[in-house]
């Protein structure tokens, strides 16, 4: 059986083509379960076992299944091990004969990503040129190519509570000729941004609303627990609300869960989700000065549209 790795990935995949793909995945007819969702107990912290089914429904001319399966150990970075890994089946929807599997890491960063500059396209100001991303972990090089594809972006300021670790990225992306700089001073680098970005595990808010200037998109990609939140509360009072999936985001984030809980919003303040934004249901962003909040925590569609791309081009 063919195992897909992340170097075979990322020879067929590129940021708009993704995005692409999960644009036509949101408009389409994917059937989608939650998820299965585990806390595993160990000493050094609990860590997290996803189960992420969905499958193309009878009406899609060729059909597939497919499932991921990830582990999230948070304090694998001690060990010099991802946080996250993972594994993706694809099968034959008409069938269920396996085609292949592929690696779920890579898979989960490219779909992220493709996510997120799909919700910029529609929540983004179209004259974006800063760009602020906050976290240096294994997704943020995903997330600036993406957003640097979605928008014309001139600048990128990194900012990690580590700042060793934010500026050898920094330095690696600017060798790839991205636009990127460290940046020490977290609430300055807000502040000058068109999008804020952030994939980081916190429990407490890195991102603060009295920090964010008219106009602003914030993309929320991290803090995928209930209990953990990347936003504070102005944030969410100050901004145009939207998410990958509500039945997701309204149960899994706490940038959402925490204020819909103590009362901050309703879950009905949720303006829309990627179905409402890619089936024209909603229009996105309606004025230059508003501020606009996207959520993702993720969807088995995005990795059934991902790995299905995938295939397309290397089988």
């Amino acid at each position: 059986m063919r195992f897909i790795d992340a170097a075979a990935i990322d020879s067929v995949l590129d940021p708009v083509f993704m995005a692409d793909a999960l644009r036509d995945a949101f408009a389409g007819d994917i059937v989608v379960p939650v998820r299965h969702h585990h806390t595993i107990q160990r000493p050094e912290g609990d860590a997290t076992l996803l189960l992420m089914p969905s499958w193309t429904n009878a009406s899609q001319p060729e059909a597939f299944l497919g499932t991921k399966i990830v582990s999230v150990y948070p304090m694998n970075g001690a060990k010099n091990l991802p946080a996250v890994m993972g594994t993706y089946l694809l099968m034959d929807g008409t069938t269920g004969a396996l085609l292949v599997t592929l690696d779920g890491a890579r898979l989960t960063t490219w779909r992220t990503a493709a996510a997120s500059a799909l919700a910029a396209r529609y929540l983004a100001r179209k004259d974006a040129a800063v760009l602020t991303m906050l976290g240096a972990g294994a997704m943020s090089p995903f997330l600036i190519r993406a957003h640097c594809a979605a928008r014309p972006i001139k600048r990128v300021l990194l900012w990690n509570h580590k700042p060793e670790k934010a500026k050898n990225l920094a330095d690696l992306l600017q060798k790839g000729g991205l636009p990127v700089e460290a940046a020490s001073d977290r609430e300055a680098a807000i502040r000058q941004a068109d999008i804020v970005s952030s994939a980081t595990l916190t429990s407490e808010p890195l991102i603060e609303g009295a920090w964010l200037k008219p106009g602003t998109h914030v993309d929320a990609v991290g803090a995928f627990r209930p209990s953990m939140r990347e936003t504070d509360d102005e944030v969410i009072r100050r901004s145009t609300l939207f998410c990958d999936t509500r039945a997701g985001a309204l149960k899994e984030a706490g940038d959402l869960f925490q204020p819909i809980r103590d009362g901050v919003i309703k879950a009905e303040d949720v303006a829309a989700d990627l179905f409402d934004l890619v089936r024209g249901t909603h229009p996105g962003r309606t004025r230059d000065d508003e501020i606009t909040f996207f959520k993702s925590v993720g969807t088995a569609i995005e990795d059934l549209a991902a790995a299905t791309a995938v295939w397309k081009r290397v089988r």
